[in-house]
Formats: structure tokens, C-alpha cells, sequence
């Protein structure tokens, strides 16, 4: 089960930076854009989300040694 989900984590990151990199090649990206878009932004949350994503990727993959950070 474990796998699965890494899987489908990894999938969404890689998804999560493809539509990141069409959006700056298409727009550019300003720093406060990445950093504070506002609601509506196609970057609104982009930050949290695919850092919450990473770090819970980076957690599975402790647990699954039983290391820790």
C-alpha cells in the first residue's frame, strides 16, 4: 500500500512542476506570485501544497527505513 501511495505522490509532484514550468514559460513568475499569490492565482497555495507533498513523501520514506529526519 505503502508503494502505491509513494507512487501516486511522485506522480502528482512531477504533475504539480510540469504545470509550474508551462505557467512560468507561458507568464513568468514574480516572487510574490510564488511566494503570496492571491486567491484565484493559478499559483494561490502552489507553495504549501507541493511542499506538504514533498515533506510527506520525504516522511514515508523514514518510516519505511526507520530513519529519522
Amino acid at each position: 500500500m505503502i508503494m502505491g501511495e509513494k507512487q501516486d505522490l511522485i506522480k502528482k509532484l512531477l504533475e504539480m512542476q510540469k504545470k509550474f514550468v508551462e505557467y512560468e514559460h507561458k507568464n513568468g513568475v514574480e516572487m510574490e506570485d510564488y511566494f503570496a499569490a492571491e486567491e484565484g492565482h493559478p499559483l494561490y497555495h502552489y507553495r504549501q501544497e507541493y511542499m506538504d507533498l514533498a515533506n510527506k513523501l520525504v516522511d514515508m520514506a523514514h518510516a519505511e527505513k526507520g530513519s529519522h529526519r
